[in-house]
């Protein structure tokens, strides 16, 4: 029930129905007003008349020869009358009822009729007098008074009146007409005014129901538009509305989209700090370096982001100055570029930071520097050497044949040395650029192995150092690979096994069954390398001792040559090593 007083349906229901009771009332009231002066005039109209007509009769003929049937008839049932002579005197009286002595005295002692025995115009007053049907009420009588003979001087008078209650039964009569008339037409109203009102708010609840599907983001329901009027207006207006929040919609999430699909491709780290400095928004590569500063952090503070960043942000924050900064953390280098966020007032609402990892960019500029530097030092001997001896043909320093013909045979030695370098170089830029070609064929593992390793025999035995070769897989085994590249790998892992193990150390190559993946080991009993530079064996020119590797004729790009050989065979390799103790290389191949 509170439902229906609070809706519009109610509310306008309720509206009508007092405004219409109120103008309902309203012509009750003077309606009853209006009836009854009317039956009042009506009355006095009747009393007037049939006083004249007795008056008339009166005047004509003497009351003595008056009888009092020619009066009684002129009388109705409910008019009463009597005749008073010049001296206030009741001549005749044609009364019913009780009480007729007392109204008799109460009209002709009335003072205002006194002038009615010496005027010729007739009196009409309303009176308080007693009942004529019960004792001891009084009720409101009219009293006509109508002079007899006016000619004379001084005359008598008929008062006549009419018993109230005929007039209150006719009064009472139209009442009950009248209010049944209001009543019907407050029922009338009250179903037309509820039907009306229902009418008119139907499509206004049907639009508050698509303003409440519209806030849930359905956008597709429209309201029917049958109405020419305001209302019909207004659900077209609807209709639109909910067609440009659609649109609009639609072009945010798009912005939106476009954004994320921006923010989520960028390799930088973007973070959206609020005024408060609380992160509100951040990409992937963020959400990746928070969490790597998290772990790293020495502290159990709540906030993963470090105190240098933090003092950039507050420095933004407080100068509203666009900060950008290289910083170093934990080995690790970043530049950091701070912007301030402003809102439509152009006051703060945060910053945005861009975090650029510069680590790997600084650690290629230094392995291109290195890179050329190992070059230039890789070169430089041979170049020298070559222009030397060169030199001392031409001048002819040497005169003895001998040592003519060991000049020509460095010469050829060192030219060989740089034809290989060159080669390895060329190889090794090719494999990184992608652009090798594998020629796979299906071939014995263990056979390929045991030849590769039977190879190096001759070569270990003259350098006392032992070498062997071990297998658990059959003979039967089959693996798919480039033979000339993964021999080109293991010469070049046993080759550098063989010239840094001593005499009397061994050298075991092996190959076991991992999963799916054949595991090739080549182990020795060498030096071995150091835990610090384990991270570099497979960068170009990396040689733990230089001037031992260069005595020995190596390049430095064998392993990083073999590493691309491997990997281009979708398989790894990997290095352990301790000092004094020997160095294992191992590496898997997809079976």
């Amino acid at each position: 029930m509170n439902r229906i007083w609070r809706s519009i349906v109610g509310k306008l229901w309720i509206t009508i129905l007092l405004l219409v009771s109120f103008v309902l009332f309203v012509f009750t009231v003077l309606m009853l007003e209006f009836l009854e002066n009317y039956h009042k005039e009506k009355a006095q109209a009747s009393l007037n008349q049939t006083a004249s007509t007795i008056a008339s009769i009166v005047d004509k003929y003497n009351l003595e020869h008056l009888t009092d049937e020619i009066i009684q008839e002129m009388l109705t049932e409910d008019t009463n009358a009597f005749l008073v002579s010049p001296d206030h005197t009741v001549v005749s009286a044609f009364q019913t009822g009780i009480n007729k002595e007392k109204i008799q005295e109460s009209i002709v002692n009335n003072k205002e009729f006194n002038k009615i025995y010496e005027s010729n115009k007739p009196i009409i007053k309303e009176m308080i007098l007693p009942s004529q049907i019960e004792d001891d009420k009084m009720e409101s009588y009219i009293v006509l008074s109508y002079p007899l003979k006016s000619v004379d001087e001084l005359h008598g008078a008929i008062f006549i009146y009419q018993n109230p209650t005929a007039l209150h039964k006719t009064s009472q009569q139209t009442t009950k007409i009248v209010f049944l008339s209001a009543f019907i037409a407050f029922v009338l109203t009250t179903f037309f005014a509820f039907f009306l009102s229902s009418r008119i708010t139907w499509p206004l609840r049907k639009m508050r129901e698509h303003a409440f599907e519209l806030a849930k983001g359905k956008f597709d329901e429209t309201l029917p538009t049958t109405q020419n009027d305001e209302i019909g207006q207004l659900a077209m207006a609807f209709n639109q509305m909910g067609r440009q929040l659609k649109h609009h919609l639609e072009v945010i999430n798009q912005e939106k989209e476009q954004l994320a699909s921006v923010l989520t491709s960028m390799t930088d780290s973007v973070i959206t700090f609020n005024r408060d400095r609380t992160i509100l928004l951040s990409n992937p590569p963020a959400d990746r370096l928070l969490q790597k500063w998290f772990l790293r952090k020495k502290s159990q503070d709540d906030s993963p982001i470090p105190i240098e960043i933090y003092e950039m942000l507050e420095h933004v924050l407080d100068f509203e100055d666009k900060l950008e900064e290289d910083i170093e953390m934990d080995g690790f280098y970043y530049r950091i570029t701070i912007s301030p966020l402003k809102n439509s007032q152009q006051s703060i609402r945060g910053a945005i930071a861009v975090i650029r990892d510069m680590t790997e960019q600084l650690r290629l500029e230094k392995l291109r520097s290195d890179f050329i530097a190992n070059v230039s030092h890789e070169l430089r001997t041979p170049i020298a050497m070559l222009q030397g001896y060169s030199e001392a043909l031409l001048d002819d320093v040497v005169t003895e044949e001998e040592e003519r013909n060991e000049m020509i045979r460095i010469i050829y030695d060192e030219s060989q040395r740089m034809g290989r370098l060159v080669k390895d170089l060329l190889d090794l830029a090719r494999m990184e650029s992608g652009h090798t070609t594998l020629y796979k064929d299906e071939v014995s593992a263990v056979h390929m192995l045991e030849r590769i390793t039977q190879k190096f025999a001759q070569v270990a035995k003259e350098k006392h150092v032992r070498l062997q070769f071990k297998t658990s897989l059959p003979e039967e085994v089959m693996i798919s690979l480039d033979e000339d590249r993964i021999e080109q790998v293991l010469t070049n892992l046993i080759d550098n096994a063989i010239r840094h193990t001593p005499e009397e150390g061994s050298v075991t190559v092996s190959l076991d069954q991992e999963f799916s993946y054949a595991k090739i080991q080549v182990a020795d009993t060498g030096e071995g390398i150091p835990q610090e530079d384990l991270p570099f064996v497979f960068e170009r020119f990396y040689k733990a001792d230089k001037a031992r590797t260069r005595s020995k004729g190596g390049t430095g790009l064998g392993l990083a040559i073999a590493k691309n050989i491997v990997e281009a065979h979708k398989g790894n390799i990997k290095v352990d090593s301790s000092v004094g103790v020997g160095t294992t290389f191992t590496f898997h191949l997809p079976l």
